[in-house]
């Protein structure tokens, strides 16, 4: 990280190219909170791992923001979470970064970082909110920011009630865990759209110049027409529970290890390999129109402890233009061959995606400085809500046809009437056991 600048000199050179999509309309600051030296109040949803990374890649580009309030479902994750961001060890990863502060760079360590944030995490005790109305309460607070860090099966209801309440979001990805909640949050980021309310997603490729610089040239015809795509996600789990506490219900068990079941996590194509599809869709300039697919479990066993998400998966996509994508990944058990990789093969050469462009900051930071410079009018206005929707219908329409043995076209997977998330929310509440997909029993909706 030693080599990372918190430069806006540099985000502004490249505020064409960080939109990733059409040109933007500009806010005009007196539209919006903050416009001056008034620092901008932060919210997050969602106080695991990914959300307290967030808080600190927000904070640490941005010195003008403060994290006010916190939700969660569980009280013991909200205060692990916000113990932790008062550790300088939570910032190990930002050690020796580059940053801006009163005008003048200056690199930090992690000690440094954290007494440069620890004023700006003020979250009183009664803006501690818990269970699961905990995001209506948080949104309904005075914070201008909202962090969406949950798991994504919850990301559409948080999002409509962030752009009802008036507020800037920050969302992870992916979006959604199904197609009717995938449309819901598109419809979502059209409100957002008419209200001027700034969008950004935790694609953070879209914020980062070496991808930002290769797709353009690319795009402008450094490799001739593209004419392949390959992509890989080979990598272990990304978690689960080692057993389940048997005071916890169902619901809470399956939140607590919420990885495993697709409901809540979509499968690996959806939660993970999603960096990769949304990658190969910015350099086609559009999503896929049909995908054939397959996958299936073959080392995961078949207990509870890892729910029913498949472990392995190999899809293969065609645009409109007839350019194919050859898409595979997997989560086997650590320690075996990993890979993260992308592939753009032209008429006159190739590229991996990032290596016809400068290196320049983290851009997880980096995507937190084009959020706030949105919202304040210091860059272009920014909704990546569709984008990262259309992303994650890419992913479900190829998981859809690796479960059901079939292959799904965009406009059946924008007609499916697929809804998984559960109609009751409850620590208590009954969750029925869903098999693994088995294609040929498995139907697509």
């Amino acid at each position: 990280m030693s080599q990372d600048t918190l430069s806006r000199r540099s985000l502004l050179r490249n505020s064409a190219a960080l939109s990733g999509a059409a040109a933007f309309q500009v806010v005009r600051p007196g539209l919006v909170r903050g416009a001056g030296k008034e620092r901008l109040r932060a919210g997050l949803i969602g106080c695991g791992g990914r959300g307290t990374a967030a808080v600190v890649d927000l904070l640490t580009g941005n010195e003008n923001v403060e994290l006010r309030a916190m939700a969660d479902v569980f009280e013991d994750r909200l205060e692990r979470s916000l113990a932790r961001l008062r550790e300088p060890r939570t910032l190990g990863r930002h050690r020796g970064i580059v940053v801006e502060r009163a005008g003048a760079r200056r690199e930090m360590t992690a000690e440094e970082l954290a007494a440069d944030m620890g004023p700006r995490i003020r979250v009183d005790p009664d803006k501690h909110f818990t269970g699961f109305d905990a995001f209506r309460k948080l949104v309904a607070s005075d914070v201008d920011i909202v962090l969406l860090c949950t798991p994504p099966a919850y990301r559409p209801m948080h999002f409509e009630a962030a752009v009802a309440a008036g507020k800037h979001v920050f969302t992870e990805k992916p979006i959604a865990t199904d197609p009717v909640n995938a449309r819901r949050f598109l419809a979502a980021g059209e409100r957002a759209a008419q209200k001027k309310l700034t969008v950004v997603a935790g694609a953070q490729r879209h914020a980062d110049r070496k991808y930002i610089q290769t797709v353009e040239k690319i795009q402008n015809g450094a490799i001739g027409d593209v004419v392949a795509l390959f992509s890989r996600y080979l990598s272990g789990p990304v978690m689960h529970a080692k057993e389940r506490n048997p005071n916890w219900g169902d619901m809470e068990w399956q939140h607590r290890n919420w990885y495993s079941f697709v409901w809540i996590c979509g499968d690996q194509i959806v939660e993970q390999h999603y960096h990769n599809l949304d990658f190969m869709n910015w350099v086609m300039g559009g999503h896929p129109s049909a995908v054939v697919a397959s996958g299936g479990v073959a080392w995961r066993p078949r207990t509870e402890l890892y729910g029913n998400i498949y472990d392995h998966m190999s899809s293969e996509f065609e645009y409109p233009n007839g350019v194919r994508l050859s898409s595979v990944c997997r989560q086997y058990p650590r320690g075996l061959f990993y890979n993260v990789s992308d592939l753009i093969v032209g008429s006159k050469g190739r590229s991996t995606g990032n290596d016809l462009g400068e290196d320049d900051i983290n851009s997880q930071v980096m995507e937190h400085i084009k959020l706030v410079d949105s919202i304040l009018g210091r860059g272009p206005y920014l909704n990546e809500s569709r984008h990262v929707a259309e992303a994650t219908l890419t992913a479900i329409m190829a998981r859809e046809s690796a479960y059901s043995g079939q292959r799904i076209t965009w406009e059946q997977i924008m007609a499916s009437q697929q809804d998984l998330l559960p109609k009751t929310f409850d620590y208590k509440a009954p969750m029925p056991e869903v098999p693994v997909a088995v294609p040929g029993v498995y139907k697509f909706v």
